[in-house]
């Protein structure tokens, strides 16, 4: 169906839909530069779940960021019903010509039919049969092959769907993850650097949670971690979200550091998360949004992996250390071995083999 539309017949509009998690929507920021660089006049929106809005809103080439409530199937079939046709009327008056649907969630599917753009792009199921497949692959015009396993990045899937519509990256800067904090949290943040006496570029920023709790490393080894890196008279700062699981690891993190650090665990939203990121010189943490983030903003990284895909989640377009353990059972996608909540491939990890990857990067990233 790329005929329809070439560089000197570009079409008007056209929506992207990611309907996931944080880091999830994230990793489509790359799309939209490359099509922006391929139709400079096209208007690129975004279709995503509220609570994710933040990862997109003051990206340079997205023109508008609609939005589904999570919490939409919560509110009764009445009320269900009436949102989701006032955003079905929002988006029918954009006129969309082209619907890239990035997730396997149906609103992709029922959206590209009440919508009837020219083209509409979806993934190619590998797991629906019968009259649940014949309903979703009748949905789209073009299916693309969404590499599932551990062995292409979730960022080269998702742009796949542009090349089977004959859209691809001009360069590898196109490709890169994009992340804009804006100009009211680069305040916020540059008054707490100033507070903690800290400048840009001078400090190790330490995000050790995930929303996926099993994903944590030892608390004795990254207090070990912290400590050591304290102790030769560098800067750390602590962060974390503020869920109640977060901040019980982090209470007991504070417990087990012996050396001064500074901390903003909890205090910062989304943007000024992203702005704190920005001003590191290093950030090490776990396979998780905030990694994501820090690539985002062009931080050298750092991440331990367990369970998932080093290959699929890894840092992107920044110089970084991947650092896993090794096991044969790597990735296996579970959540801690035998469903414990713990997972061996990470508790093996050492504070030895964090700090040669942090110090190679601050080698790197000398001042």
């Amino acid at each position: 169906m790329a005929e329809f539309f070439t560089p000197e017949r570009p079409p008007r509009r056209v929506l992207i839909i990611k309907l996931r998690h944080h880091g999830d929507v994230l990793l489509t920021s790359p799309m939209f530069t490359v099509l922006k660089k391929a139709w400079p006049d096209v208007e690129v929106d975004a279709l995503v779940y509220d609570d994710t809005q933040a990862m997109l809103t003051s990206h340079p080439y997205i023109d508008q960021v609609h939005t589904i409530g999570r919490n939409w199937r919560k509110q009764g079939y009445f009320k269900q019903f009436s949102l989701y046709r006032g955003l079905v009327k929002t988006l029918k008056a954009r006129e969309y010509d082209v619907l890239i649907n990035l997730t396997e969630h149906w609103h992709g599917a029922r959206l590209a039919r009440r919508l009837k753009p020219r083209i509409s792009v979806g993934f190619r199921p590998d797991k629906r049969t019968g009259l649940a497949r014949w309903r979703w692959v009748n949905a789209f015009t073009t299916l693309y092959p969404a590499i599932q396993d551990n062995t292409r990045h979730m960022v080269e899937v998702n742009l796949d769907a542009l090349r089977r519509i004959g859209i691809h990256p001009a360069t590898s800067d196109d490709k890169r993850t994009l992340f804009v904090p804006g100009e009211e949290a680069e305040a916020f943040v540059q008054e707490r650097l100033k507070a903690f006496g800290l400048t840009s570029g001078t400090y190790i920023l330490v995000h050790p949670t995930s929303r996926w709790m099993f994903k944590s490393w030892d608390i004795k080894s990254l207090a070990a971690t912290v400590d050591a890196l304290a102790s030769r008279g560098l800067p750390v700062i602590l962060s974390a979200a503020p869920s109640r699981e977060e901040t019980e690891y982090m209470d007991k993190l504070r417990a087990a550091i012996t050396q001064p650090v500074f901390d903003l665990s909890g205090k910062l939203n989304l943007k000024q998360l992203g702005a704190l990121m920005k001003h590191a010189r290093v950030y090490f943490g776990v396979d998780s949004m905030p990694m994501h983030l820090a690539s985002a903003v062009g931080t050298p990284t750092v991440a331990i992996f367990g369970p998932t895909g080093a290959i699929k989640w890894a840092p992107w377009g920044v110089p970084h250390r991947v650092i896993t353990a090794g096991f044969t059972c790597q990735p296996c996608g579970k959540d801690g071995c035998g469903g414990s909540g713990v997972s061996d491939c990470i508790m093996a990890i050492t504070p030895q083999q964090v700090l040669s990857a942090i110090d190679t990067l601050l080698l790197e990233s000398k001042p």
